[in-house]
């Protein structure tokens, strides 16, 4: 039966729970593969990152990739998981068409990192997901249905690339949450390096686990997985078609089954694509041929030593040590990329708030105008600096800065703001005698509202700053023209 999109009564939602645990696999941004030395990276042609072990040719042996388990470490560490001692592989035999060796290399009973956490903010709540374990494993190979009429190709390019999986506890109560959640995975593995977390090339993936029960009841009910969600948006769209499935099978009286599902996201269905496995239909046993390994606490040190800041790290240390607001040190901390160029700015001015007004206005917006990200933006640190200290010091103002000279400093990139804005005549006149002649003017064109100035309506001096604006074509600095106002106002 198909599930899509509809408009799901309210009293569903009231009487329903909604309960999820997700599986999340990262592709570990590693040169080689989990157990050899074959290139680990995206792309090239079909069957080129391949050798004897790769495609499992008798008598190979694999080896297991220091640097994968290091990246797993790491993100359990992130997380606040127990990391295990020793550890050892697994044989999971379930068919893959596209894994030479017919059988995927995991972990199973012990898992390199246990419990931990990730914490979530929505609608301006914040609270902590809990983490069942993360463990490592090898990705399948690619197969093709569309290269030939009648055949399947595959490329095993990706087959045995090291993966961390990162499974929660069915900790989750909604879509929005579900959405947050691999949001906030996404923001970790980026900071840690670990993995590029692009989910349209398939290095981040997410099956999701959904049961429905009645609101008040501790058990939870009969799951579907939703497999192989390619994008964050999409991970919250299954979960929001799929629970309306389950819900309305509920109030029909039918039974839901457990089972695997697919997800449609043009069509916006989810399908049915088989029965759910349980863990004993996948015969594991310990890998004979990879002994198992051990991290001394001698190692976990050395790793912890070599963990970059993480998100909530620099989110506080903003709020303390540059006074910037929750709000903007939250959002300045989302993006590795957005926090470099940030701290690469404020080397060259202390006008903080200024700096993240500017990341987070003009500069994101240009950025998704454009479909750009922060590291292809076109002016240099220093650059934006020198802007912001024009700003600061009232030689221009924001609004001339932001609409007229920021566009005209990226068809320029390398030229002098200070130049460039005396060039286009925006630089702000602070002479006070040129002022109260603006001033003068205004006011003498406006005899009425400086009468009601005087009886009270304070307010209309935004009303004549305005007029000295479009008198003097934004160059009358406003401190000094407020100064000027009040002044003659209160004559």
């Amino acid at each position: 039966m198909e599930a899509s999109i509809r408009e799901a009564p309210i009293q569903l939602e009231e009487k329903y729970e909604l309960v999820i645990g997700l599986e999340v696999h990262a592709q570990l941004s590693t040169q080689t593969k989990l157990f050899c030395g074959d290139s680990a990276s995206f792309g090239g042609a079909p069957n080129t990152h391949i050798s004897p072990i790769t495609l499992a040719y008798p008598g190979t042996l694999p080896r297991l990739n220091k640097e994968a388990m290091v990246a797993a470490v790491k993100m359990g560490l992130a997380c606040g998981c127990r990391i295990t001692e020793t550890n050892w592989f697994a044989r999971k035999h379930y068919f893959y068409p596209d894994l030479p060796k017919g059988y995927q290399t995991s972990q199973h009973i012990n898992n390199i990192c246990q419990g931990g956490e990730v914490r979530i903010q929505v609608n301006g709540q914040e609270r902590a997901v809990k983490l069942h374990h993360i463990h490592l494993e090898e990705d399948a190979g690619k197969s093709i249905h569309d290269a030939h009429p009648e055949k399947t190709a595959i490329d095993h390019n990706r087959a045995g690339v090291p993966l961390i999986e990162i499974v929660s506890e069915p900790d989750l109560y909604s879509a929005e949450e579900a959405y947050a959640y691999v949001t906030e995975i996404r923001k970790l593995v980026r900071f840690l390096g670990i993995c590029d977390g692009n989910m349209e090339e398939g290095s981040m993936r997410c099956d999701a686990n959904i049961s429905i029960r009645p609101r008040g009841e501790k058990k939870l009910g009969t799951k579907v997985e939703v497999k192989n969600l390619n994008s964050i948006r999409n991970v919250k769209r299954a979960i929001e078609i799929e629970a309306q499935r389950m819900m309305e099978m509920a109030e029909r009286g039918e039974t839901i089954q457990q089972q695997t599902r697919s997800f449609d996201a043009e069509r916006m269905i989810t399908f049915s694509l088989r029965s759910k496995e349980e863990a004993n239909d996948y015969r594991y046993f310990p890998d004979p041929d990879l002994p198992p390994f051990v991290i001394s606490a001698a190692q976990l040190e050395s790793i912890r030593a070599g963990m970059p800041e993480l998100p909530d790290a620099i989110q506080h240390r903003y709020i303390k040590d540059y006074q910037l607001p929750v709000y903007d040190a939250r959002l300045l901390s989302d993006e590795k990329e957005l926090v470099q160029y940030f701290e690469a700015t404020i080397q060259f001015t202390i006008q903080y708030k200024a700096v993240a007004n500017w990341l987070l206005g003009p500069i994101k917006a240009w950025l998704n105008e454009n479909n750009l990200n922060i590291d292809q933006f076109k002016l240099e640190p220093s650059q934006l600096a020198r802007l912001v200290e024009l700003v600061h010091s009232g030689k221009i103002s924001f609004s001339s800065a932001s609409s007229r000279l920021f566009p005209r400093l990226l068809e320029q990139p390398s030229a002098d703001p200070v130049t460039l804005a005396t060039s286009l005549q925006l630089l702000q006149d602070a002479d006070e005698d040129q002022i109260e002649q603006w001033v003068a003017e205004v006011l003498s064109k406006m005899p009425e509202k400086v009468a009601e100035y005087k009886k009270g309506k304070k307010g209309l001096i935004g009303l004549f700053m305005g007029e000295v604006k479009k008198v003097s074509k934004g160059k009358a600095d406003p401190k000094t023209t407020t100064a000027v106002l009040e002044q003659k106002l209160n004559q």
